[in-house]
């Protein structure tokens, strides 16, 4: 039972059709889903991209979404190199008012091969011009805390978080964009993931979401009221 609960969460993790080699980017994860958004003329006030941290949440509470104009596009065990390649995708062409990104521990856990810390934030500058570019405000999320990753044990990645999400605040600063902290509540004293918050000290559990969603509906307000 063990075996097969660890092989289900790891399927999770892995972007539909890395396995296969195919649709390296998860652009079919959400074709059907962006058509009708677009078809339906949907009035799209923020669109969430991310990873699994993304990808659960609508799970964890849909209505939270549903209820404030926000799309999810989050998908399990993306890196933000494949965030990047779906952003016109699953981002620009839904014409939302604000981006939500969250991504980058993937990247530092190796998911889909090595990446220096700049790489990251290579992709992510990226991600926030395309944004500007189309008159879409931008939100930055911090990374979530995290001292070993499960599924590559050893990797401890607690002071490339760190260190990454202070390249992300300051680039948010630098840019006028909102930085959207979600690090400090749900850290620890031993830059882990509060057990209260989290089942397998990376994702957050519905206690884990419920302080999120706060903070993420008021980083969107920020970002709409800016100018």
């Amino acid at each position: 039972m063990k075996t097969m609960m660890r092989v289900i969460a790891l399927l999770l993790l892995v972007p539909f059709g890395t396995m296969y080699g195919q649709d390296w980017a998860g652009l079919q994860r959400y074709h059907e889903d962006n058509q009708q958004v677009i078809n339906g003329k949907q009035n799209v006030i923020a669109v969430f991209l991310g990873n699994s941290i993304t990808d659960i949440w609508i799970k964890a509470d849909s209505a939270f979404f549903a209820s404030n104009g926000y799309v999810d596009r989050g998908i399990s065990g993306q890196t933000t190199p494949q965030m990047l390649l779906r952003f016109r995708a699953d981002v620009i062409d839904l014409h939302p008012k604000v981006v939500v990104i969250e991504g980058g521990t993937n990247d530092i856990a190796g998911n889909t091969g090595p990446e220096t810390l700049e790489m990251i934030e290579d992709n992510i500058a990226s991600m926030c011009e395309l944004a500007s570019m189309h008159h879409i405000k931008v939100v930055l999320s911090s990374l979530l805390p995290a001292y070993d990753y499960w599924w590559h044990k050893g990797t401890y990645p607690s002071k490339k978080i760190v260190a990454l999400n202070e390249w992300i605040k300051k680039y948010a600063a630098a840019n006028h964009y909102v930085y959207l902290d979600y690090y400090s509540p749900l850290v620890d004293d031993h830059d882990a993931f509060k057990s209260a918050y989290s089942k397998d000290g990376v994702h957050p559990n519905s206690e884990g979401y419920k302080i999120m969603m706060p903070l993420a509906k008021k980083a969107v307000e920020e970002a709409l009221a800016e100018r």
